[in-house]
């Protein structure tokens, strides 16, 4: 069984658990923005925005560089391979969960077929 690092995981999905950090990631795929060019896009405040950035920032996602005034984004070197390997342990679970309950009605069909 893989061994998944539970803070991390929870650092990650609580940092994408928002739609607004989500949109940023999404934005910043497209191009590196300031703060306040992300607070001006999604329609907030700076302070705001700079908290949805450090905890971005935080799970490793966002990067930020300081050039006088101005706080520049772009997207971090952290990738989500291991928070998609978890993801896909599950979704192979329940892929065997439904295939089995496919085969429990498709039994109990035939049962009732034979029975009329």
């Amino acid at each position: 069984m893989v061994q998944y690092s539970t803070a991390r995981l929870n650092t990650s999905f609580a940092a994408l658990s928002d739609a607004t950090r989500r949109g940023v990631l999404e934005q910043l795929g497209r191009s590196d923005a300031s703060i306040t060019e992300l607070a001006d896009k999604f329609h907030m405040t700076l302070t705001g925005m700079k908290k949805h950035v450090g905890v971005l920032e935080h799970a490793g996602f966002v990067t930020t560089e300081k050039v006088g005034r101005v706080r520049t984004c772009k997207l971090g070197l952290r990738k989500l391979e291991e928070e998609a390997v978890w993801i896909e342990t599950y979704r192979q679970l329940w892929a065997a969960r439904f295939d089995a309950l496919d085969g429990v009605i498709e039994d109990l069909k035939l049962k009732e077929k034979t029975d009329d």
